[in-house]
């Protein structure tokens, strides 16, 4: 089941973390690193652009190398001269 929406590049998000902290915001790409027990996950998506760390507390996390799509809450973490640390809290996975 696909998802309507505008999706979001992760370099975009990085770029200017402040502007999108507490958004709903839409991603997709390949599944780097990913580690899930009991139904909680935490994985990357790389999208080309740039990496973003997903969280989920009900999905758990899909394989490395899966492509997917994403749907939550983006939280900026930090931001340290040229670095930034961010989140997206899982509300939804999706085929792209």
């Amino acid at each position: 089941m696909g998802l309507q929406g505008r999706r979001h590049h992760d370099q975009t998000l990085l770029d200017d973390p402040s502007r999108f902290d507490k958004q709903t915001v839409r991603i997709a790409g390949r599944v780097g690193n990913a580690v899930g027990v009991m139904g909680y996950g935490a994985y990357t998506v790389d999208d080309g652009t740039g990496s973003l760390m997903v969280v989920t507390k009900e999905n758990g996390a899909p394989r490395e190398g899966a492509t997917v799509g994403v749907e939550g809450e983006f939280r900026s973490a930090y931001t340290v001269g040229e670095h930034s640390g961010a989140v997206l809290l899982e509300h939804q996975r999706f085929t792209p």
